[in-house]
């Protein structure tokens, strides 16, 4: 049986949500998983459910949290190594990757066969830069490069989510073997309600996301408030985590001032479950951002029998086919958001239709049966490898 270690800033609660459950008990199948990552809270964690879990203590602040990665996570991954005989690493990203990278290239010197699995979820260049406003830029910029450089030299294979990311990783190293496949989600929970969905339509759009810049939650508020003199019923429920204060404050502000009644509503972030629940009372899913790997939340929302506006960035045109299932705008253009918005009050048989056609789509492209194998034959690869004796 493999041995698996998932390593990165992943948050874990005790016990596993329902949605994170279901997915380690499915990938149990593949072998013994150990997960290294971050509780939920400030006590550290160590418990079994369909995996092993190491989780570090969740402290506030940022840079204390690097600092706790960075010297807790290298002595957890050699233990695994050691100890549980671990030979298989996926890490989340090029910087989440450093402290595993790091041990397992001193266990290579004397001689300990480990693969190291690099993931990629978005652009690990510029993301972070769309997230939040970072202090000494330039200099932060030059030590993730310098980190992600480090990690990805380390790499024995790459997984990517999106065809963008694909390229960017193979940008960085291009030799490498390249798997790409989807971000876990609890799809059939979203399919059960994209089946289920019925004629009604209630002029209601819904934006799932983190309340950072990234997203361009801002454009969708200004978007909004270009078609709610003509379409007074319409609603707009903005689900998320207030990730960045000082920017949802921002758009809570504007929201206010765009529409004083209730016409926008703010929901703090929700489990998957309860998200596919607010997407069956939508009518449309409208994600204004920046730069994504390829969001799971895109095609939860078809799976969800929703229509999708969204921005023609990263991975999004890959599974948004313009006219079809959605429609593609660049980023921060609110008169071209607001016109799709439009449009889809305007003909709403023809939104219903696309979110059929969205539903039609992401059923047959998604389930959880097809990530399970994506990672058995990356895992596959991984003891070739091993057995090989082709480690670089």
């Amino acid at each position: 049986m493999d041995k698996i270690g998932f390593v990165g800033s992943i948050r874990c609660s005790q016990p596993l949500d329902p949605t994170a459950e279901k997915k380690y008990q499915k990938m149990k199948a593949l072998g013994e998983l150990f997960v290294v990552g971050f509780s939920q809270d400030l006590l550290p964690r160590r418990f079994t459910q369909h995996a092993h879990f190491y989780l570090l203590p969740q402290i506030p602040l940022s840079i204390l949290r690097y600092i706790e990665m960075f010297t807790l996570t290298p002595v957890l991954v050699l233990w695994l190594i050691v100890r549980r005989q671990v030979q298989i690493f996926v890490v989340q990203s090029p910087y989440d990757g450093v402290p595993a990278a790091i041990t397992a290239s001193l266990a290579r010197v004397f001689g300990r066969r480990i693969v190291l699995i690099v993931e990629s979820h978005g652009d690990f260049e510029e993301s972070v830069f769309l997230h939040r406003k970072v202090a000494f830029s330039a200099l932060y910029r030059v030590l993730m490069t310098v980190a992600a450089r480090f990690t990805i030299r380390q790499a024995d294979m790459f997984r990517a989510v999106s065809n963008s990311t694909r390229a960017q990783l193979a940008r960085w190293k291009p030799d490498c073997p390249i798997f790409q496949f989807v971000t876990w989600t609890d799809i059939e929970t979203f399919q059960d309600i994209g089946a289920r969905r019925n004629g009604d339509f209630s002029h209601t759009f819904l934006y799932a996301g983190d309340l950072i810049p990234r997203k361009g939650v801002v454009h969708l508020i200004k978007a909004f408030a270009m078609i709610i003199a003509e379409f007074p019923q319409s609603r707009l429920f903005i689900v998320g985590k207030e990730v960045n204060r000082t920017y949802t404050e921002h758009v809570k502000e504007l929201a206010d001032t765009v529409h004083p009644g209730d016409a926008i509503h703010f929901i703090p972030g929700v489990p998957q479950r309860q998200l596919a629940r607010y997407m069956g009372q939508a009518d449309v899913f409208v994600l204004p951002t920046y730069s994504e790997g390829l969001p799971r939340v895109v095609f939860e929302a078809m799976s969800a029998g929703l229509p999708v506006i969204a921005t023609a960035v990263s991975g999004i045109p890959e599974i948004v086919e313009e006219g079809q299932t959605g429609f593609l705008i660049q980023p921060g253009d609110e008169a071209a958001l607001a016109d799709k918005m439009r449009w889809m009050l305007e003909h709403s048989k023809d939104a219903q239709q696309m979110g059929r056609q969205a539903y039609d789509f992401a059923t047959q492209r998604f389930s959880s049966e097809a990530y399970v194998q994506a990672y058995s034959n990356m895992f596959h690869a991984a003891r070739q490898i091993i057995q090989e004796g082709q480690l670089r």
